[in-house]
């Protein structure tokens, strides 16, 4: 199984569930900027404690790995967990929506997409793709974050809402980021 499958199966499973998600991180960047290889997949669910098994069961060993402890741990703290596909290298990060006004709001502007011919799913609004790409650089300083930011305000720009990004980068301290990245990109 393929990126793209496993893209299809997470989102397919997760929607059985009736399970709020959104993609974000590359592979949500990658539907407004520029394609780049990455074996992670991000997701961020609304995950009810009562579907954690369920969601853990829908990954069986052996083609799975998944701990029901840690994904019952990440949605008590509102973390994150894992889920890894040994034969392919693939991983599926799943991260418990934060208990933020950015993180509630996020959810509720989340957009479906084609993800690949004759399949949709759910990401990120563009503008909360490229505010987690400019928290996540402000946490690790890996430049791939502003790399996606950049081909996404090259490619998508007139679907970005600059102003937006603005008022939740100075909500969220990384507006100096943002205004860096803006005079690269201008």
């Amino acid at each position: 199984m393929g990126q793209s499958e496993l893209v299809i199966y997470a989102t397919e499973l997760l929607e059985s569930l009736n399970v709020k998600y959104m993609l974000v991180g590359s592979i949500a960047s990658m539907a407004y900027g520029e394609s780049r290889f990455t074996l992670d997949i991000d997701i961020v669910v609304d995950l009810p404690p009562s579907l954690v098994k369920a969601l853990c069961a829908g990954f069986p060993d052996p083609d799975y790995y998944v701990s029901l402890p840690a994904a019952e741990d990440a949605v008590r703290r509102r973390g994150q967990f894992n889920v890894i596909q040994p034969k392919s290298g693939l991983k599926i990060d799943f991260m418990v929506a934060r208990d933020t006004e950015w993180g509630l709001h996020q959810l509720t502007r989340r957009i479906q997409v084609q993800l690949v011919p004759d399949h949709w799913g759910y990401t990120a609004a563009p503008e909360d793709i490229i505010i987690g790409k400019l928290l996540y650089y402000a946490e690790g300083g890996s430049e791939k974050h502003i790399r996606d930011i950049v081909a996404m305000l090259k490619i998508s720009d007139s679907l970005i809402d600059r102003d937006d990004v603005t008022m939740w980068a100075e909500k969220l301290s990384v507006n100096e980021i943002w205004q860096e990245i803006l005079r690269k990109v201008n």
